[in-house]
């Protein structure tokens, strides 16, 4: 069994696997612009905690290799159409020009387009058919018009009067869903019963509402260079987040609060599952 807890061990796994993974049949340009933004950098957090959640139940991380994979590769393609002119207009993402900026938005497009699809057929690499069928349907259900399509979605069309509740919701689909779905996924690619994934499931969709606080905050007093991507929109087009709802003090206890639930998910799981708490705890330092 692994049992290095170390994040920057397992981002190098998932990196390395990134790096050679053949997007066989591509064409030249297709395969160009999907592994500029695939393979740009990052924190790796999706694939990690896919790597971290199989691990925690007893597995061993390389048996999730694809659900990393196909995890980051949904990550990157919803960046690439998160930044096109007709969603968030973004021209930086990680430090370098956006998809769109680099290839035009039509290569964009389909290089989300191949990322997406590519995701899938990833998932399908792994050995056992019926795990991968539930890996299939767990990213899936994520990643589509129930989880982070309709999140997106969401966010575009706020309506007036929009509230605490509606922003729970929207963050929960638009980014607690992936999160969320990486945790199961490992867990799934281990063999874990019922009642660990239903915890590793809860540890995740409170990991994601915590990670979308921090984000809000840092989008107000982070550093760009160091965040790679332009801050401050959320404010200059009036999007309602944890900051501009509660306030910076407000989003903070929101975080903090979060990552408790988070870690009292995985009350019930043995040391194993410590790179899980301390992956949830070391996203909180980012805003402590």
């Amino acid at each position: 069994m692994t049992t290095v807890d170390d994040y920057g061990f397992y981002k190098a796994m998932c990196e390395k696997a990134l790096e050679a993974y053949p997007f066989e049949g591509a064409p030249e340009t297709s395969s160009k612009a999907m592994r500029y933004s695939l393979l740009a950098g990052g924190k790796r957090l999706r694939g990690v905690l896919a790597l971290g959640g199989c691990v925690s139940a007893g597995g061993r991380a390389e048996d999730a290799l694809p659900a990393a994979c196909a995890a980051e590769m949904i990550h990157a393609y919803s960046l690439i159409h998160d930044d096109l002119p007709a969603m968030d207009n973004d021209t930086l993402r990680r430090g370098k020009p956006t998809s769109h900026v680099v290839f035009g938005e039509a290569q964009a497009i389909l290089a989300g387009d191949g990322l997406l699809t590519e995701a899938f057929v990833c998932l399908s690499s792994i050995p056992d058919p019926v795990t991968a069928s539930a890996c299939v349907r767990c990213l899936a259900e994520a990643a589509g018009s129930a989880g982070m399509v309709g999140g997106q979605v969401m966010d575009m069309e706020k309506p007036s009067g929009a509230g605490a509740e509606w922003l729970r919701e929207m963050e929960r689909r638009k980014t607690g869903c992936l999160i969320r779905a990486a945790v199961e996924m490992g867990m799934i690619c281990a063999g874990a019963d019922g009642d660990m994934i239903r915890r590793g499931r809860e540890y995740g969709a409170h990991l994601g509402a915590a990670f979308q606080a921090v984000d809000d905050i840092l989008d107000v007093t982070g550093d760009e260079k160091n965040m790679g991507k332009s801050l401050g929109k959320d404010r200059d087009e009036n999007k309602l987040t944890a900051v501009t709802l509660f306030g910076l003090d407000g989003a903070a206890d929101a975080a903090r609060r979060e990552t408790a639930l988070a870690l009292e998910a995985l009350s019930g799981l043995g040391p194993e599952a410590d790179f899980l708490r301390r992956t949830a705890e070391m996203m909180l330092k980012r805003v402590n």
